[in-house]
């Protein structure tokens, strides 16, 4: 859990492209009202000798301040205000509201409706997800032994979600005698979940209720009990392990672990092979494991090796071992295995050894075959290696950038990997492969409703020179009727943060841009790991103006090669991705016509001096402690709210939820009042808030593309496109 954003859920429209210079300025909103003009109340922060002056600290509300029937005097200023920045950013793009339902039917309308997933076999049924036309939600279904058997309905969303504006369901667990199944489900999108349990063989609901929970857990094999994880409901970190007996009150549960420290999130799961109840403790740093026989519930974890400073590394059981993926010794990690009965680290033998360019990022395991995920040179690779005899092989995906990953494989004996696979220009595909006979199976391609032509497209790596010598990735598409010249409108995309790779996968929701003659290109900057543990380590802590560097010196590698130019290039991230958008438009502002920052953490000093806002004490190791003198002063510099100054700033739509738990609300709402009241330009500058959801945005299928629609109708007007 970070200040992750999951890259837009961009989607389509098959229109011819448009001159993106053509009609410049004629849809640009005239004769606007007055902007809102927020409050200023002074507060004043002092740390470290030094003293910050925040005019708007008092948009802050607590969790209970926002749901109160009777709303107090501050709660109400606050809505009041949000409130009227919705009502300008609707007179602002008042003039893009045919353009945006009818990108909203076209998004919606490439998309399947009666859509299926493929389904996979776990403990004698197959699962699945289907939708029906006219449903929002997911409908998750089982069928025993054979897909020719009747279908079972496990959970059908659509009925849970009837009389709530905000519903999600996570963390389905079917209990290993196939007869009860767990889930968390979420009605205000904070990320705060309430566990329930279902009777599958009869429908019926068990009175076991247990919120303020995280979503998932573990079925012991005794099937009647259930591990899970509380929340601190005050910093939303994850902090106890329980134990439920299924039909008992929660005021019965045990408590089996409590992580004392904020700084770790904590979670509890269970081994692939069903033979372990795992709890896991993470920090940016360092990971920790207790272990636990599914067969004895009610005994005691043992910690799987000491905890240890700055050592990340996960485990697979396979029959009388652990593998382990860890970065001891190893800054790419490298992968060693231990006896089930000697799991300390001082007993680990070393598989295969770390390499300087080769990134490993995790395994999966079957009884003869071990596949190696690694990462190198800003791409996925699949390594297939034979348990029995140690022969391997790497698969062949044939375009020169591409997303390929492990998809879900329950089960332990088959000779079946199923991957998936897309990229910029092929829509995302499940795919079975025999490890054996190396022979591919498509189970299914994405449909693209309407059509789609891959080879009417063009997918390109480039590679821009840094500053300072480094040579980033970038990944590119377009149509191929596209002419490259300094009206080309471009948008590019990054995140930069965590170590999360935003890699180059197909979306038909960017049709939509493409199709109107729009470049769209992600930056593999430092933060992320495209380019192994290295590039993350030099875009955080005391690091982190490299990844700010890395995307404008990006932007302008793409104008140098005229791709296009200042007046059409476009910015946008979301999350950490909104930091970088902060911090790109102070250090130059100049270099985009229009930004789109979506949740933006732009207040990284004040949120990462708060402790009772959840993630901070997880982030001390990705972004510093502030109340480190050192730290703070760094921190200072980059902050995107501590860095507004009197300068022209490009056309800004910022986007937030008033329910987000990962980047509070008053972030971008104390940088857009900022903003407004310091820049000296008259672009356009509005901010579009979600005030029933949170991070992710709405919930259901299709809901979320109405903002989608939104954040594409602003850059269409700032580049004249009315079609």
């Amino acid at each position: 859990m970070n200040r992750t954003f999951n890259l837009l859920m961009i989607t389509a429209l098959l229109l011819t492209a448009c001159n993106p210079s053509a009609k410049k300025q004629s849809m640009m909103p005239t004769n606007l009202p007055d902007a809102p003009i927020a409050e200023k109340k002074d507060s004043v922060l002092t740390i470290h000798n030094d003293t910050r002056i925040d005019p708007y600290f008092w948009m802050r509300l607590t969790d209970e301040q926002k749901v109160a029937e009777t709303p107090d005097i501050q709660t109400q200023k606050v809505l009041d205000y949000l409130n009227a920045e919705n009502s300008y950013t609707e007179t602002a793009l008042k003039n893009t509201e045919p353009l945006q339902e009818k990108l909203f039917d076209e998004i919606v309308g490439r998309i399947k409706k009666d859509d299926a997933s493929v389904p996979y076999f776990s403990n004698g049924y197959w699962y699945y997800v289907r939708y029906e036309e006219g449903k929002e939600y997911a409908i998750h279904c089982r069928k025993k032994g054979s897909l020719e058997e009747k279908e079972q309905i496990l959970l059908d969303i659509n009925e849970l979600a009837v009389g709530h504006e905000y519903y999600a369901a996570y963390g389905l667990k079917v209990s290993p005698d196939n007869k009860t199944l767990a889930f968390a489900e979420d009605t205000v999108s904070r990320r705060i979940y309430t566990i329930r349990f279902k009777n599958i063989e009869t429908g019926e609901f068990y009175s076991d209720v247990i919120p303020n929970v995280e979503a998932g857990g573990a079925w012991a094999n005794d099937n009647k009990t259930y591990f899970y994880t509380s929340k601190n409901l005050t910093s939303l970190l994850s902090e106890k392990i329980w134990r439920h007996k299924l039909g008992t009150a929660n005021k019965a549960d045990v408590m089996v672990y409590h992580e004392k420290d904020p700084s770790y999130y904590i979670g509890v799961y269970k081994s692939k092979s069903d033979q372990y109840i795992i709890i896991y403790n993470s920090s940016t740093l360092v990971s920790d494991y207790q272990i636990l026989d599914a067969n004895n519930p009610t005994g005691k974890f043992k910690q799987f090796t000491p905890r240890g400073t700055d050592h990340e590394y996960s485990i697979s059981h396979y029959k009388d071992k652990f593998y382990i993926v860890t970065n001891d010794k190893a800054q790419n990690f490298r992968l060693m295995e231990t006896s089930v009965n000697a799991t300390d680290m001082s007993n680990w033998k070393e598989v295969l050894p770390h390499r300087k360019d080769v990134l490993l990022n995790g395994i999966e395991v079957f009884n003869d075959y071990l596949v190696v995920s690694e990462r190198s040179n800003a791409l996925p690779h699949l390594r297939i290696i034979n348990q029995k005899n140690k022969e391997e092989h790497y698969l062949d995906f044939g375009e020169p950038v591409y997303l390929s990953y492990i998809s879900i494989n329950p089960e332990f004996d088959t000779e079946i990997l199923r991957y998936g696979y897309s990229s910029l220009t092929t829509p995302n595909s499940t795919i079975d492969y025999n490890m054996r006979t190396k022979q591919k199976e498509v189970k299914k391609v994405q449909e693209v409703i309407g059509g789609h032509e891959p080879s009417e497209y063009v997918s390109e790596r480039q590679w821009a020179v840094a500053r300072d010598g480094k040579k980033v990735p970038m990944s590119i598409v377009y149509k191929k009727s596209t002419e490259l010249n300094d009206e080309t409108p471009l948008l590019l995309y990054a995140y930069g943060s965590y170590g999360n790779t935003i890699d180059p996968y197909f979306s038909s929701t960017r049709l939509s841009l493409l199709d109107r003659g729009f470049v769209f290109a992600i930056a593999h900057i430092r933060g992320g790991q495209a380019m192994g543990r290295e590039w993350y380590d030099d875009g955080k802590m005391m690091n982190k103006m490299n990844t700010f560097n890395d995307y404008i010196d990006c932007a302008k590698h793409l104008i140098k090669a005229n791709y296009t130019s200042a007046d059409h290039l476009y910015a946008m991230g979301g999350s950490a991705g909104g930091l970088l958008m902060g911090a790109v438009i102070n250090m130059q502002p100049d270099l985009f016509n229009g930004v789109i920052a979506a949740v933006p953490f732009v207040d990284v000093v004040s949120t990462m001096l708060d402790e009772t806002i959840p993630l901070t004490t997880n982030e001390f190791d990705e972004w510093g402690n502030p109340k480190e003198e050192a730290a703070y002063k760094y921190m200072l510099t980059y902050s995107p709210y501590d860095q507004v100054k009197a300068q022209e700033y490009p056309n800004l739509l910022i986007t937030t939820g008033l329910f987000d738990s990962q980047v509070q609300y008053w972030e971008p709402a104390k940088w857009l009042a900022k903003l407004r009241d310091t820049k000296t330009d008259d672009n356009l500058l509005i901010m579009h808030t979600n005030m029933e959801a949170g991070h992710g945005g709405a919930s259901g299928r299709f809901k979320r593309y109405k903002e989608t629609a939104l954040e594409y109708s602003f850059m269409f007007m700032l580049e004249g496109i009315d079609q």
